[in-house]
């Protein structure tokens, strides 16, 4: 059969995720900002005037200066900050724990502004970025983190972090490192060879339940669960990868400070410094490989078959598409890792009882409901929402509901949300 199209979204980060008409009357101001370790990052802060709360939206690569839900706000009345962070469109170098001195930058500035209320809104990856935010915000120093998950010092106690009022969660998966361990191929056997394969571990193996699509898949509980198992042993072998180049890298380091250095042979020297500062790159093959995409009775919704990004996910998971596929040890580990990352949004939203609107896209490819139902329970607050709206995971209607739904009723479900609990203007 003809293989066709292999993506579903051939440019993500296009207009994905962006609108395309403000209110009149809205003033555009584009503020660059400065943390506290000397990070930069920019936003643009989109008001109409009069605005005592403004609502926040960031991602950890993605920029959203432009997200879809800001013309809903501003004629509501509400401000609104779309913000970058200063790893813009690109996760190979990604340290969860230094974005959020960029987050704080951010809320500092809006509270210098005057704004009464900052709601942070925290959409797909933007959901994990923020709820790690809050719950280091709300932690008093000297307990919060003091370190990357690589052993790198980065002390958070010795910024001003202040927390956010409230937290919308929408289209939010559990953490970019758990989303990749449900997606991740665990039939790899090697991962030098991005070809190498495990029959018993493939889930695109036709004795293991496959089926070509349209035909849908049908995988048992024994094999899901071998399956699963084995997704988290290749995370944990990455991880130990990961720490190994990490920990090579630093042992000549240590080197170049050791008294006897200077004494060294010219050529000896120049040898130890280079690979002092010489980083090692993690290629992760195969990053396509959720059961869900294919067999839509595992955790049911009104998805249609395939994943995120294709139709065709057992074409895909062989391309050079895919989550994480590049990667710094250390970004790895902090951002990637379903292990190792600290972004992992049921550790986090236990400790945020600020009020918290949950809103599931009910036709998410990458994002269950159960995902969304977790976030829901979890989360400390007493005052917390949970809603379901008819969209994709970028806010587009579904096919089934193509006048219904979408992003006109997330906009509507976040206004009425905020009305409830925060003054406009």
């Amino acid at each position: 059969m003809p293989i066709g199209p292999l993506m579903r979204y051939p440019s993500l980060g296009h207009s994905l995720m962006s609108f395309e008409t403000l209110p009149s009357g809205t003033n555009s101001e584009i503020v660059p900002l400065r943390a506290e370790d000397g990070g930069e990052s920019k936003g643009v802060l989109y008001t109409r005037g009069g605005e005592k709360s403004v609502v926040c939206a960031m991602h950890p690569r993605a920029d959203m200066s432009r997200h879809y839900a800001i013309p809903f706000l501003l004629e509501a009345g509400y401000a609104a900050f779309g913000q970058e962070g200063r790893w813009p469109g690109n996760d190979i170098a990604c340290i969860h724990e230094m974005l959020l001195a960029d987050i704080a930058a951010a809320l500092k500035f809006l509270r210098q502004r005057g704004f009464q209320n900052v709601i942070l809104l925290g959409n797909s990856g933007g959901g994990s970025l923020y709820t790690f935010y809050q719950a280091q915000a709300v932690t008093a120093p000297p307990n919060r983190l003091r370190d990357t998950p690589a052993g790198d010092p980065y002390d958070l106690n010795r910024f001003e972090m202040p927390p956010a009022d409230a937290m919308v969660i929408i289209a939010a998966h559990l953490g970019e490192g758990k989303v990749l361990q449900d997606a991740i191929d665990p039939s790899v056997t090697d991962e030098a060879d991005p070809l190498s394969c495990d029959p018993a571990l493939d889930m695109y193996n036709p004795a293991n339940g496959f089926r070509e699509p349209p035909e849908p898949s049908k995988y048992s509980l024994e094999f899901l669960q071998r399956y699963r198992a084995a997704q988290a042993a290749r995370v944990a072998r990455i991880d130990a990868i990961a720490r190994r180049y990490i920990e090579e890298q630093r042992y000549f380091a240590e080197l170049t400070r050791d008294s006897a250095f200077d004494r060294m042979p010219p050529e000896r020297r120049t040898f130890i410094a280079r690979r002092a500062v010489s980083g090692r790159y993690l290629l992760i093959n195969r990053t396509e490989a959720n059961p869900a995409f294919a067999d839509l009775s595992i955790d049911p919704s009104q998805r249609t078959y395939g994943s995120l990004f294709s139709p065709r996910p057992d074409l895909l998971n062989y391309t050079e598409a895919g989550f994480g596929r590049y990667q710094t040890p250390r970004a790895w580990l902090s951002t990637w890792s379903g292990l190792s990352s600290r972004a992992a949004v049921l550790d986090n939203i236990a400790l945020i009882k600020a009020p918290t609107l949950v809103i599931n896209f009910t036709g998410d490819h990458n994002i269950y409901p159960s995902n969304s139902e977790s976030i829901y329970r979890r989360s400390a607050a007493s005052d917390k929402q949970l809603e379901q709206v008819d969209a994709d995971h970028f806010g587009n209607p579904l096919p089934s509901k193509p006048n219904r739904g979408g992003r006109p009723e997330a906009g509507r479900v976040i206004v009425r949300w905020l009305r409830d609990r925060f003054p406009a203007r």
